[in-house]
């Protein structure tokens, strides 16, 4: 293990920050929708079967997205799909800013979808690979970080613009164009993975670059231990991420990505409006709640990135799952009660907060870890499909059960997946703060 003097550290969050600019767009059209939706259902005449679909269709282009930045990653390397990644985000932007019918605007949310899922890929795995194992947490964390200040200053933008008429929406989202303008600019500035460069047989390449991340004590011994790691590696297929001995990752891996999405907090944020409206909230004062939540989010993921790397995965994980659970059954109660929109506002905050610290970075940060160098593309790309599958059930039920329900009936639901998670975590989920990607994947084997 390398000490924590014998790498470049400026370097390496330069390089962090400029990839992690993907999380904010996905920061962005992850919000997006939570201020447009007001809009929308009018201009559109949406049922909540509509609604649920027209939130969700997002997410089915993010499994397209996945899937291509999967076998993009290992055949041309990481940098080319963060590229192809900005690329369609500007143009969705711009195409759905100028959408004359549903259809339309459907068959562009599913192309911005196809951007946000190459970039939730490809962004926390460039990062884990450029970055020594005493911060990896914390630079993985600022993917997280960038989703979270995407999705403020989102819900901020969409907050002023509300009273700009009906056509508000369009811009709302043609704004998405400037962050994907300079995300593409940056991502031409990186380097390319050295993981990758060695998987490829580009050895020296390899070398230039973990020089500059580290001394050369640092860049000689990462090199050996990847090199280890790669011996009678082949090609990557899918097939190879259910062979036995990787099979507890990747059970673990799908099952923690799965739950990050079906604990719920998503409906929080996608249908924030939907929630306050049911107690009364008026227009402006739903918005402001987006803002409200945005900014609690972005407080409580800085906290996160502070601890990640000194407390651990497994109790952050533990305590978000758990939390989530009882301020759940709360909120339920309150929404069920109709108490003031102030009350319930509290506890949506706090649910926010649990989350932000726990279960929103921490999940990213342990797929980018817990799969072996040789089948790391292909397995983080299983894992993060079962994700957007997982939240695209998520936001289109939610419509349909709240009519069904009322906006309350869901949470209680929401309570005991958070509660099934939490013995999950406690009973699967191994530490992996301070090891290397090769510790780790040597301790994988060895169990």
């Amino acid at each position: 293990m390398s000490s924590s003097k014998s790498f470049n550290s400026s370097y390496i969050i330069g390089i962090s920050f400029i990839s992690a600019l993907g999380g904010y767009l996905f920061g962005f059209d992850f919000a997006v929708i939570s201020g447009a939706l007001p809009f929308l259902r009018t201009q559109f005449a949406l049922t909540p079967v509509w609604e649920g679909f027209l939130t969700g269709s997002l997410a089915l282009g993010c499994i397209v997205g996945c899937l291509l930045a999967g076998n993009i990653a290992d055949k041309y390397g990481r940098k080319p799909g963060l590229i192809i990644a900005a690329l369609i985000f500007a143009v969705s932007s711009i195409g759905i800013a100028f959408s004359a019918s549903l259809t339309y605007f459907l068959i562009l949310r599913f192309a911005a979808g196809i951007g946000v899922g190459m970039a939730s890929m490809l962004c926390p795995m460039y990062i884990a690979e450029v970055s020594p194992a005493e911060v990896r947490g914390r630079n993985v964390a600022i993917n997280q970080l960038t989703v979270v200040i995407g999705i403020l200053i989102t819900n901020l933008v969409n907050y002023f613009l509300a009273n700009h008429g009906a056509d508000s929406w369009r811009w709302m989202f043609g704004l998405g164009a400037v962050p994907s303008a300079i995300f593409l600019i940056g991502v031409t500035w990186l380097p390319e993975s050295p993981r990758w460069l060695m998987k490829s047989g580009q050895p020296d390449k390899a070398r230039v670059i973990l020089n500059k991340i580290g001394s050369p004590d640092f860049a000689e011994s990462t090199f050996k231990a990847v090199e280890k790691s790669l011996m009678g590696s082949t090609k990557q297929s899918y097939a190879m991420v259910f062979e036995k001995a990787v099979r507890p990752a990747v059970v673990v891996g799908i099952t923690l990505a799965v739950f990050q999405q079906f604990c719920g907090i998503n409906v929080v944020f996608n249908y924030t409006s939907t929630i306050f409206e049911s107690v009364g909230a008026n227009l402006n004062r739903q918005l402001f709640e987006t803002v409200a939540i945005g900014v609690v989010n972005l407080v409580f993921t800085l906290l996160a990135m502070w601890q990640v790397d000194k407390l651990g995965r497994r109790p952050l994980m533990l305590w978000g799952a758990l939390g989530l659970s009882v301020l759940y059954i709360i909120l339920a109660f309150l929404l069920q009660n109709h108490f003031p929109a102030g009350l319930v506002s509290i506890f949506v905050l706090l649910a926010i907060s649990t989350y932000a610290i726990s279960l929103a970075p921490v999940t990213w940060v342990l797929i980018s870890e817990i799969f072996p160098n040789k089948i790391r593309g292909v397995a983080s790309s299983v894992a993060i499909v079962s994700l957007w599958l997982a939240y695209f059930i998520l936001v289109f039920t939610f419509p349909i059960l709240a009519k069904i329900l009322g906006a309350y009936g869901p949470f209680y639901l929401y309570a005991g997946i958070c509660f099934a998670g939490f013995l999950f975590v406690k009973t699967k989920v191994k530490e992996t703060k301070g090891q290397t990607l090769e510790e780790l994947e040597d301790n994988l084997i060895r169990h």
